[in-house]
């Protein structure tokens, strides 16, 4: 079995990711559940610039769409809302549809670098209440930009022991040896493979167990066959972890990391 904790759909910002590319790829590279969030959800560019008001989609409707998805395929795809950190704060309506699709929904997506808030600023204090009231762990981006760094979302995992906190891509662009060492600090706080080398997240194993990781792949980024090459053509660093990572660790440990670990952080009945 296999859980990709970290999947988008949406068409934003030069992305497109498809349904059906989500869709596609699970069935040929046998990936059994993905947490989905909507990229429709980013207020700055890839450059740090505000996305003009009239081209962004209010959070409430991107909520909508993410929740169709998964109300469509409940056995195969979990909602992540993607939550507008800069701009809004969950709403009546919002609250209401968490309230009636409370089963749809399995975390609360963050990414700091295209909200540019930080994960221990003060404005997301009401969604750590919610996502509270709601039991929702917290999956956040980091790395790219101070509000991203991974040592923000160690903080308000610190202020937050009665959450779990997921960084995504532990500091995307470095060596994630800050991301590694912070793993081993709290309880509450996990890490992503996302666009992390092998090496690293075998670093991680040895220094603080394969209870901490998660299998994420930022699919389908690089279109319908992510798992299996990038954009150029090159071999995917999935292929890595679908084949020879299976040789560096443990059966148990893989399992783990592939799939176990996100049953039980995400409350998947899956399996």
């Amino acid at each position: 079995m296999i859980i990709d904790t970290h999947v988008h759909i949406g068409n934003f910002l030069g992305f497109q990711m498809s349904t059906d590319d989500v869709l596609y790829s699970m069935e040929q590279y046998g990936i059994d559940f993905s947490l989905v969030s909507d990229v429709d959800g980013a207020e700055f560019d890839h450059h740090g610039n505000p996305i003009p008001k009239k081209y962004q989609r209010p959070q409430n409707e991107i909520f909508r769409d993410t929740l169709e998805f998964a109300r469509q395929y409940p056995d195969k795809i979990g909602a992540a809302p993607w939550l507008k950190l800069y701009s809004e704060q969950p709403d009546d309506e919002f609250k209401m549809l968490l309230k009636e699709n409370r089963e749809l929904v399995y975390a609360f997506k963050f990414h700091p670098f295209h909200s540019r808030v930080a994960p221990d600023d003060e404005r997301v204090e009401p969604i750590y209440r919610l996502a509270a009231e709601y039991d929702l762990p917290i999956v956040s981006h980091t790395g790219g930009c101070e509000e991203a760094r991974a040592v923000h979302l160690y903080h308000a995992a610190k202020r937050h022991p009665e959450l779990n906190f997921v960084m995504v891509h532990m500091d995307l662009g470095t060596d994630n040896r800050e991301a590694i060492e912070m793993l081993g600090k709290l309880p509450n706080l996990y890490g992503d493979t996302t666009w992390v080398s092998v090496c690293s997240t075998v670093e991680a194993v040895r220094r603080w167990g394969s209870g901490k990781l998660l299998f994420g792949s930022d699919n389908p980024i690089d279109g319908r066959d992510t798992y299996l090459h990038n954009k150029t053509g090159d071999r995917s660093l999935y292929q890595e972890y679908f084949n020879e990572f299976r040789a560096m660790v443990s059966p148990e440990d893989y399992d783990n990391i592939m799939y176990r670990n996100a049953l039980k952080l995400f409350h998947i009945k899956k399996g």
